[in-house]
């Protein structure tokens, strides 16, 4: 029985280790999207969103990489390595992390939140620019 369940369904074992290797390889291609991000996302212990929205090429933010727990704590290790605003929203960030997906943008309901971040975002790079 086990070699016919085997045979018609695949090897539990090898099936495991194929579903391992591909959230791998996810997990790495996000990472290496975090430095093109925007702004990131905080919930200062558990969960980390990278958005990225460019004005006049973007019709929304779009989700460059999300992570909980170890993941999240490598995205805003890679956002502050390459001087991305990192935001602590606890509210924010537990609820986008739950609704929103890698590789797309975010849903309508968190335009205004975000919306407000890319502000301060831009605004303080304007800042910068009058500065130097």
């Amino acid at each position: 029985v086990k070699d016919e369940f085997k045979q018609s369904e695949g090897d539990p074992i090898v099936k495991s280790r194929l579903r391992s290797l591909a959230r791998d390889r996810a997990r790495k291609r996000m990472m290496t999207a975090v430095p093109r991000a925007t702004l990131i996302i905080a919930n200062p212990t558990h969960f980390s969103i990278a958005l990225k929205y460019v004005r006049d090429e973007d019709s929304a933010p779009m989700v460059l990489a999300k992570g909980q727990d170890l993941v999240a704590l490598k995205i805003r290790e890679i956002a502050r390595e390459h001087n991305i605003p990192i935001f602590e929203d606890v509210a924010l960030a537990r609820s986008m992390y739950k609704q929103v997906s890698v590789d797309n943008v975010i849903p309508s309901q968190f335009y205004q939140a975000v919306a407000e971040l890319v502000r301060i975002v831009y605004s303080k790079k304007a800042e910068r620019r009058q500065i130097s």
